[in-house]
């Protein structure tokens, strides 16, 4: 109780925590014996005075995290390449990777690439080869009908032969565009598809190493406190007698 007259005293703010490593202030700090072996025996050489109880930041744990990977790669695949250095960026970051290719592709498509692909999409279709064998069956039937009356291409059809000719001499190198296009829409798709692969294989990894820590420490804890009920008892036993 405070005197009459005098204004009882203000508490102090309980010390934040801070990281053992930079000594910053912590919101979300985890403690060095939680971290797995993996990350912790990197940290413990970078940094030999940590202890069990120390508290170490997410900045560090994430950059050694992305040390861990890159080595884990390099060790496994020889150098890394600029898709596995995406795919560590993004596990540091703990961002997604999943892109929509087919999205990005639509929206750099020019007008002239747009007519390519409908084309080649037509001239892959029933309604094509229906189309161009009714326009056959007429130009040759009227000609065979008109050949008496002025024909403007009398049999052999040699008009006809031209026309076709410069038909396929054009739309085989459109086809190839829409092909060559279509190409490289897969292999960015491809691309997507192992960058996601490859961040999924590695946080299964994590997860394992997590779990397994985990469940180690949990053994630990168990034999300690079996232990100590051992210990009761026998002191219990002692006092008995």
């Amino acid at each position: 109780m405070s005197e009459p007259g005098l204004t009882p005293p203000h508490r102090r703010p309980a010390a934040r925590p801070q990281c053992a490593i930079c000594h910053e202030p912590l919101r979300d700090g985890i403690a060095f014996g939680m971290v797995r072996p993996s990350l912790a025996n990197g940290l413990a050489a970078a940094h030999p005075q940590l202890l069990p109880n120390d508290l170490i930041c997410r900045r560090h744990l994430t950059e050694e995290r992305t040390r861990y990977v890159e080595q884990l790669l390099e060790r496994e695949r020889g150098e890394i390449s600029q898709l596995e250095r995406q795919v560590v960026e993004s596990l540091a970051r703990e961002a997604t990777i999943v892109q929509d290719v087919e999205s990005a592709w639509e929206g750099k498509r020019s007008f002239g690439e747009r007519m390519a692909d409908f084309i080649a999409d037509f001239g892959g279709s029933w309604n094509f080869i229906i189309a161009f064998f009714v326009v056959l069956l007429i130009w040759m039937g009227f000609n065979l009908w008109a050949v008496t009356h002025g024909a403007f291409d009398p049999y052999p059809f040699i008009l006809l032969n031209l026309v076709l000719s410069c038909l396929a001499a054009i739309q085989a190198p459109i086809i190839m565009m829409s092909q060559k296009r279509q190409e490289a829409k897969d292999r960015l798709r491809s691309q997507n598809d192992y960058r996601v692969n490859l961040k999924a294989e590695l946080e299964i990894r994590h997860l394992h190493e997590k779990l397994d820590h985990l469940i180690n420490r949990q053994w630990e804890r168990l034999a300690e406190i079996q232990q100590i009920q051992l210990e009761i008892m026998e002191d219990l036993a002692v006092r008995k007698r």
